[in-house]
């Protein structure tokens, strides 16, 4: 065991090994429930295992990478579980992600294998999506000495020479790619000890995950982090937050995003309890978790406690905790969930994915505490506000916040060069603006990045300007984040066209819709004949966020 502070951390260290202890433990206990769909602590590690088989088939090797794509249900989850089984890194692709974005991550993290499940209903297919921007599979015959004999030949992808097998769903066959029924048929001939020796010789400190994170540069950066932070940090999440055997806790974050794939699926099976994945989120659908759900465990931004309290007839739940995950909330919020609505718990945390869980409010904490604050650092970390000199600054002065400890990444993926830029003697820079007060409550205030938040997902203005410019009209964009009622904040693009163009902003957007994931969608373009300059002739992003207010107030 492994001192916790809060509690005390089990000793499997790897999440196989998790997944194997919990399943001998408990193995009748209902971890999830995906419509008619009820798997078992025991039938999850069971198909898991098999997925694992199919995977080790296909030539996968401990510490090779595999995607995975689709919405939150059953088979991601089923997936994921198989993939970590396998010994392999898993790569989350957002659902959300159109074809650009995602042959962007499997080519930056050399994945070998991806598996796609259904889009949602009227979406087209993954596979599709990604054919049209990494071309289709190219079958030239082969070289001399038996290679192919172009880049990309007899890949699924011709685009995409590293990805060695794409699985489509049963129904979605397409030429080059495997079916799951073909996968799992391969994996019978892998013995079931091999098997299993390959999920105990994960260690610790092997990766996990890599997780995409929004950055500055145009290009999303792959966070690397390993089997050991990831089981210490979500154990103690969920022992803060009071996750249980017997609470139903639908997952609404995606499980591409960090919070739903650790906090959700990670910390549910850890802790036992009954995850209810959501594939896309309504307010049909918040309605029907609440009432007809008899859901305990509820997270999401302020916004969508605003609506439970404002929009629904809240008399009758169950819903005891209910975690906020902003950088404020306000006041009379948590007053009203506690008191209106009756809940045991409101929990405000601060994470990020280089760095894990970081801080989270306490049990007993003041309701000013939870509304102004994102309580203390969790066990195991540390966090120091310095300024721009890296000095310490006094009790409740802004400056940056550090972390150090064992949640902070192993680095970017393919990138020493951008790693050392946040991580020095073992700090992470956090890029965030904060303050620590003489409890050591930890209050985030501003952004030291460009980054701006739509419902709750990071969006780099650099990666959308990117994105804006496969558009063939336009000479050059610049992107910043303005405050938006229903979303937080939204993104404004200041575009400029091409020689001899004209551009119509509302088909800028309609085209964006169309290749970009939809919270990075720009809600206004503004055509511009030149976008401002600074004296280092970059473009001045403090002059068009000036702009962007001054129009907001007119």
């Amino acid at each position: 065991m492994v001192p916790g502070g809060e509690g005390t951390v089990p000793g499997w260290g790897t999440i196989p090994r998790m997944l194997r202890d919990q399943a001998a433990r408990h193995p009748g206990l209902t971890v999830i429930i995906d419509g008619d769909v009820r798997l078992s602590l025991a039938e999850l590690r069971a198909r898991a295992a098999v997925v694992a088989k199919g995977l080790i088939a296909l030539g996968v090797e401990l510490g090779d990478r595999v995607a995975i794509w689709g919405p939150n249900d059953v088979h991601w989850a089923v997936g994921a579980y198989g993939i970590w089984d396998a010994g392999a890194v898993i790569v989350p692709l957002s659902s959300r992600y159109k074809g650009i974005e995602a042959a962007e991550v499997l080519r930056r993290t050399g994945a070998s294998v991806l598996i796609m499940g259904h889009n949602l209903d009227g979406a087209p297919p993954f596979a599709d999506l990604l054919a049209s921007a990494a071309g289709p599979p190219r079958q030239t015959g082969r070289g001399e000495n038996g290679e192919d004999a172009e880049p990309g030949a007899g890949r699924p992808f011709s685009g995409l020479p590293e990805l060695l097998h794409a699985i489509t769903p049963e129904g979605v066959g397409r030429p080059g790619m495997l079916r799951p029924s073909r996968v799992l048929a391969a994996g019978e001939w892998i013995s079931d000890d091999t098997a299993e020796e390959r999920a105990l010789a994960v260690r610790p400190d092997d990766l996990c995950e890599i997780m995409s994170t929004s950055g500055t540069t145009g290009t999303p950066k792959g966070v690397m982090l390993d089997h050991g932070q990831i089981v210490r940090g979500y154990w103690d999440w969920a022992e803060i937050v009071t996750l249980r055997e017997g609470d139903r806790y639908p997952v609404i974050a995606p499980f591409a995003h960090g919070f739903g794939l650790n906090a959700g699926l990670l910390a549910g099976v850890m802790r036992g309890a009954t995850l209810l994945p959501v594939k896309a989120f309504t307010p049909a659908v918040l309605r029907e978790l609440v009432h007809d759900g008899r859901i305990t465990v509820l997270a999401g931004a302020p916004p969508l406690f605003h609506r439970l309290l404002d929009e629904m007839d809240f008399a009758g739940h169950s819903v005891r905790v209910a975690i906020c995950g902003a950088a404020a909330v306000p006041a009379e919020l948590v007053r009203r969930l506690l008191l209106e609505a009756g809940l045991e718990r409101v929990i405000n945390a601060y994470g990020l994915m280089e760095g894990t869980v970081v801080s989270m409010t306490r049990a007993g904490d003041p309701v000013e505490v939870i509304a102004a604050s994102t309580g203390r650092p969790v066990p195991g970390i540390e966090v120091k506000i310095v300024n721009d000199d890296g000095k310490p600054v006094a009790a409740g002065e802004r400056g940056e916040i550090l972390q150090r400890g064992y949640g902070v990444m192993r680095g970017y993926w393919g990138e020493p060069g951008r790693t050392a830029e946040v991580i020095e003697n073992g700090w992470l820079r956090t890029g965030d603006i904060g303050t620590l007060d003489a409890q050591g409550n930890l209050s985030v205030v501003d952004r030291k990045k460009e980054l701006f938040i739509v419902n709750g997902f990071n969006v780099s203005p650099a990666e959308v300007e990117s994105l804006l410019l496969h558009h063939g009209d336009l000479a050059q964009a610049a992107v910043v984040g303005v405050p938006d009622e229903r979303s937080g904040e939204a993104g404004r693009a200041y575009v400029v066209p091409r020689p001899g163009s004209a551009i119509d902003p509302a088909e800028i957007i309609s085209w964006a819709r169309g290749n970009m994931a939809s919270y990075k969608v720009p809600r206004q373009v503004i055509v511009v004949d030149a976008l401002p300059v600074n004296a280092n002739g970059k473009t001045d992003k403090r002059l068009l966020r000036a702009r962007a207010a001054e129009e907001a107030r007119g």
